[in-house]
């Protein structure tokens, strides 16, 4: 059912979708890849890590990891 909206205005979307109306399908498209040593991505009021040797492997041998073409 369609909606009357009044004037609307939107500053920033970052990475989210904005959808008014009617709508059939919602795909957004994007794809990331994050590589992190033991206890980076630790988030909370009071952290304490300890970590021996830390090494990650950067050597991606996938061609593909999230095909957007097509993905709709």
């Amino acid at each position: 059912m369609p909606a009357f909206l009044g004037p609307v205005q939107i500053i920033n979307v970052g990475g989210g979708v904005v959808q008014f109306g009617d709508t059939v399908n919602v795909a957004p498209k994007s794809a990331g890849k994050t590589v992190s040593g033991q206890g980076a991505l630790n988030t909370g009021g009071f952290i304490i890590t300890n970590n021996g040797l830390s090494a990650n492997n950067l050597l991606d041998t996938n061609l593909i990891d999230q095909p957007l073409v097509g993905n709709s």
